[in-house]
């Protein structure tokens, strides 16, 4: 029984799970965590699935040594972590139940009675103090079910969780956690990116040195590893490049033509093809696949004028959880009438930001010279990038990269000698074509200014529209003379030595300085090129675009709406509808309240 600042871990792991939610395999397990704070009170943290009350009851007997608990603190309503409160109810008789009034309301469905007499009703901001340790509660609705809270304990610096940062499988088996978290999120939370994101930026005002789950391994090394998985999952962002075939075939025609294309991908320079049989494969880990990657090949048969059943499934899983910002290939095959991308594209039209590559590749009933060729074509289109990488291959000479070049958001990189540095500018231009010059300015007061001044070179990264904010916040709101800019940055290096951006750009240009010009405040270096690459065809990031879609809008202190008292979901706006049902839990507007 591991301790740790007076908490002691009281759960169990549980071996004869074979379905998390009757829909996951667990080959490994599963691990119902359960904690105790010891000190001049003693809270007890959530239960434990009822099949293992009595060895829960055990480990909380032994922890307690003679001792009875006073709190035992509900922060999560699900089963595996609630059948127990009746039976601890029934031993501990002193004993106060501590959760939110949603609770108390599942409280009474589950098990009759809410405990009116024994418990405390707490909400957003409350604490609790046990001596030592004082305790402050956050609700997180939604995250994934609408009476969640978390808790934090400021004497520890820990962060009890509930359901956020757990994963698959029991804690006696030794596993990497990203693999099992990955899927454990995208299946259970993923839906719900908004409000994990709404969470993390509570959690981001704590000093957190502990992260206890409700699933899956304390935490208390390298938080930032996690936090950061956690924020790319729940904005949907890239986390690996790559790209996911998901294919279903009858006769094995469609499985060629997706093999094929594997091969394909592979020789073209993609870091990583995986390809999923989605008839034989997991169906969880290739829904993780397609939000873990930035590109997404669906092959299909036309099926009953439709699409196969198993395709079909693996876009609802998709759509259900916000699958968006991700480049699509669609490839159908149909012997007398292929229509399938037209449903496939169909069933994804609510999808944000999905860039389709044309043309789709259609096959009639097997690959011929025709289809191959389109094939050839999608796979130009989806490497374009990773070819561009690939230094003994791609062309250093394009300059079309010039094209990219307008009122736009660009990453200037540089390097002083001992680590590399970026910063972002708006005004670059071409300034003559007989020869190329690229005027380049910078205000003397940044960092890189002094850098390339006494190098004379830079490298110029020319943003596109899928760049987050958090691009912007890495290399524009702070010195490279203070922080290292590429700690966190995957880049690879130009023929200059310099670094370019491996994401977030669709060109890049290397530029010798010829010409220095002091304009006072700022520095206008004339520069010739020395290399110039395309990335990709998603369009420069403008100013105007970032403004606008890029860059957090300021909370308004004056925002009108309403929120729905069951999950927390906004609704903006004068008048809420009458007939209006919440997107998230399906209440309608009798369980809204106006904004405060």
């Amino acid at each position: 029984m591991t301790k740790r600042h007076d908490i002691i871990y009281i759960g169990v792991n549980d071996h004869n799970i074979d379905l998390f939610e009757g829909q996951y395999k667990v080959e490994n397990g599963m691990a119902y965590n359960s904690y105790a704070i010891i000190d001049e009170k003693i809270a007890v943290f959530d239960t434990v699935d009822a099949n293992f009350t009595h060895q829960w009851m055990d480990n909380i007997e032994s922890a307690l040594e003679s001792r009875e608990p006073d709190y035992l603190i509900i922060q999560h309503m699900e089963p595996d972590h609630s059948a127990s409160i009746a039976a601890f109810m029934n031993i501990y008789k002193n004993t106060v139940l501590v959760s939110t009034a949603k609770s108390f309301s599942m409280i009474n469905q589950f098990f009759a009675t809410d405990y009116a007499d024994r418990r405390i009703v707490i909400d957003e901001g409350d604490t609790l103090s046990l001596g030592k340790h004082t305790l402050t509660f956050i609700t997180a609705p939604m995250v994934h079910w609408p009476e969640v809270i978390m808790t934090y304990d400021s004497y520890s610096k820990s962060l009890f969780s509930a359901d956020a940062f757990g994963k698959f499988g029991a804690l006696d088996v030794d596993e990497e956690w990203a693999c099992e978290a990955r899927r454990y999120y995208f299946g259970i939370v993923g839906k719900y990116g908004q409000q994990v994101q709404n969470v993390l930026k509570k959690a981001a005002a704590l000093d957190i040195e502990t992260i206890y789950p409700l699933h899956g391994p304390v935490l208390d090394e390298n938080l930032g590893y996690y936090l950061d998985l956690y924020n790319t999952w729940s904005s949907y962002g890239v986390e690996t490049d790559g790209i996911v075939i998901a294919y279903t075939s009858v006769y094995g025609n469609t499985k060629k033509a997706a093999q094929k294309l594997a091969e394909k991908l592979r020789t073209k320079g993609c870091p990583k093809v995986v390809v999923n049989d989605l008839a034989r494969c997991d169906m969880a880990e290739a829904v993780e696949d397609a939000f873990r990657y930035g590109k997404l090949v669906l092959a299909t048969t036309t099926y009953n004028a439709d699409i196969f059943p198993f395709m079909r499934e693996f876009i609802n899983h998709l759509t259900e959880r916000n699958f968006q910002n991700r480049t699509i290939a669609l490839i159908e095959n149909g012997t007398w009438a292929p229509s399938a991308a037209k449903t496939m594209k169909s069933m994804l039209k609510n999808s944000k930001n999905l860039t389709f590559i044309e043309p789709v590749v259609q096959i009639k009933s097997a690959l011929d010279s025709e289809s191959s060729e389109a094939l050839e074509n999608v796979a130009n289109q989806l490497c374009q990038e990773y070819l561009a990488h690939d230094s003994k291959i791609a062309d250093k000479n394009d300059l079309s990269a010039l094209f990219n070049i307008g009122y736009g958001l660009y990453v200037v990189t540089s390097n002083d000698g001992k680590k590399d540095n970026g910063l972002i500018v708006n005004t670059i231009s071409q300034v003559t074509n007989q020869p190329n010059r690229i005027a380049v300015t910078i205000n003397k007061d940044n960092y890189s200014h002094h850098v390339i001044k006494q190098t004379g070179i830079m490298n110029v990264n020319c943003l596109s529209t899928d760049a987050p904010f958090k691009v912007f916040e890495t290399f524009g709101f702070q010195s490279g003379r203070a922080v290292n800019k590429f700690e966190h940055t995957e880049f690879l290096r130009s023929d200059n030595g310099l670094a370019f951006l491996t994401r977030y750009i669709n060109s890049f240009i290397s530029l010798k300085v010829e010409q220095h010009i002091d304009l006072g405040t700022h520095g206008m270096f004339i520069c010739s090129i020395t290399e110039s690459r395309v990335i990709s065809t998603t369009p420069t990031m403008t100013y105007t675009y970032y403004q606008e879609n890029v860059k957090p809008k300021p909370q308004s202190q004056t925002k009108k709406g309403f929120v729905c008292k069951i999950c927390g979901y906004v609704y903006e706006g004068d008048v809420l509808p009458d007939d209006f049902i919440c997107p998230l839990c399906k209440h309608g507007a009798s369980d809204f309240e106006p904004l405060e």
